[in-house]
């Protein structure tokens, strides 16, 4: 069946995302190593893409662990610095599929708020055919729930979809599910991929 839509990941796919060297950069790599060790970030910021405030997850976390109190709450307060820059390749890509009138959809684990500021920060981020945020839906990858969502509300077959993530898991679940499925490792074999299956010419994938 010929691939009607391309659904991108947005972090580490369209846009940088490091909080390793954000601290690293702000705190010094010993510190970074003791904080992240200490305190589970990842659950931290696992609420905010299932779509919990913002600063009323971040905040009271801080409050308690008081040993990396200002350091957590960096995530709040500098986030979009944690989310740069972007990865340019990615986007001539994305903008190339558009001009081709090629459906671009997003699938992403997000926060509400952080998306926004994404969003103010990236006027890519705003180009999207359909948005598909976790923050959003109180969904999120790898759940095949989330997944589903997108096939009943675009009206596509599992088969028509073309599915780039950085996670080995959130691509399993959309080959289980019938997508055509690519893990990011650098915008170069997204390109080769969309050429591979006829979506863009050489030419139209190379920025």
């Amino acid at each position: 069946m010929t691939i009607e839509a391309v659904v991108f990941d947005i972090g580490r796919v369209l846009i940088n995302w490091d909080p390793v060297a954000f601290y690293d950069r702000e705190i010094g790599e010993d510190r970074r190593r003791e904080l992240f060790a200490s305190v589970d970030l990842d659950a931290m910021n696992a609420r905010l893409d299932m779509g919990d405030g913002f600063q009323e997850v971040i905040y009271p976390f801080a409050d308690e662990n008081p040993r990396f109190r200002d350091e957590i709450r960096l995530w709040h307060d500098r986030w979009i610095e944690m989310a740069r820059p972007a990865i340019p390749h990615s986007v001539h890509l994305l903008r190339a599929l558009r001009a081709k009138g090629i459906p671009i959809f997003a699938l992403s684990n997000f926060g509400v708020e952080t998306y926004e500021i994404a969003q103010g920060e990236y006027d890519f981020l705003t180009e999207f055919d359909r948005e598909f945020i976790s923050g959003q839906r109180r969904l999120a990858k790898p759940d095949p729930a989330f997944y589903a969502v997108l096939e009943t509300e675009s009206g596509l077959s599992p088969q028509a979809l073309f599915f780039t993530d950085d996670r080995p898991e959130n691509i399993a679940t959309a080959l289980d599910r019938g997508w055509h499925g690519h893990l990011f490792e650098g915008p170069q074999g997204l390109a080769d991929q969309l050429v591979a299956h006829g979506l863009l010419t050489q030419e139209e994938s190379t920025p």
